[in-house]
């Protein structure tokens, strides 16, 4: 893993022998976990919109989105350089957050386009 980490513990050693904590500036975060939860969420529409148009249904429309949200998140990795503690202070920020409620998302809209495209 790519970062300020290396050795695994929270602390680097500075050139002069000190220990210095890494900080993050909270705006910065803040700004980072907007992102993640709209492009989540937007996916999660637009997923729902081919899930319904494919004519998904059941299970695999779950599964649809479970393989959806996974390409995100690695889409995010890649955007982040896989430099996570860079950007975030954790890597459940970017594999678990915006997941549920992208799947309320997804399920509105799966059901809405399916039912226009197969029923009406």
């Amino acid at each position: 893993m790519a970062g300020h980490f290396e050795s695994g513990s929270s602390e680097k050693k500075s050139s002069n022998g000190l220990n210095e904590l890494l900080t993050l500036n909270a705006e910065n975060l803040q700004s980072n976990m907007k992102i993640i939860y709209y492009s989540r969420t937007f996916l999660s529409i637009i997923g729902g919109v081919v899930a319904g148009i494919l004519g998904f249904t059941g299970l695999k429309g779950f599964v649809f989105y479970i393989l959806l949200m996974a390409v995100t998140s690695i889409g995010l990795l890649a955007k982040a350089k896989f430099s996570i503690h860079t950007y975030f202070d954790s890597w459940n920020r970017v594999l678990l957050d915006g997941f549920l409620s992208g799947l309320m998302s997804f399920v509105l809209f799966w059901t809405f386009a399916y039912d226009i495209v197969h029923i009406f």
